[in-house]
């Protein structure tokens, strides 16, 4: 693959060097692809979920206030004013 400073390649390369492009992305890389000189797309890298170990989540978790779930519905209901059982379509 030719590498370009600018990450832009044509159509031609994307086809020819499609595994070393595609490796690439995996590593973070961005390209602009052309055809005739002109862009028509990008070709990015998803970005990957990040793992958190279970002992952070919990100790983020440890500070924060105790939820009420009664005091919540009560506030919900009375902000949304809805009847969750009834039905009118």
């Amino acid at each position: 693959m030719t590498e370009h400073a600018s990450h832009e390649i044509t159509q031609r390369e994307l086809r020819n060097d499609s595994g070393a492009i595609m490796r690439a992305v995996e590593r973070g890389e961005s390209f602009t692809i052309t055809r005739n000189g002109t862009p028509v797309g990008r070709l990015i890298p998803l970005r990957r979920r990040t793992y958190v170990p279970r002992e952070e989540v919990l100790a983020a978790f440890a500070t924060a206030p105790v939820l009420d779930a009664e005091r919540f519905r009560r506030d919900i209901d009375t902000v949304a004013d809805q009847d969750p059982f009834r039905r009118e379509w």
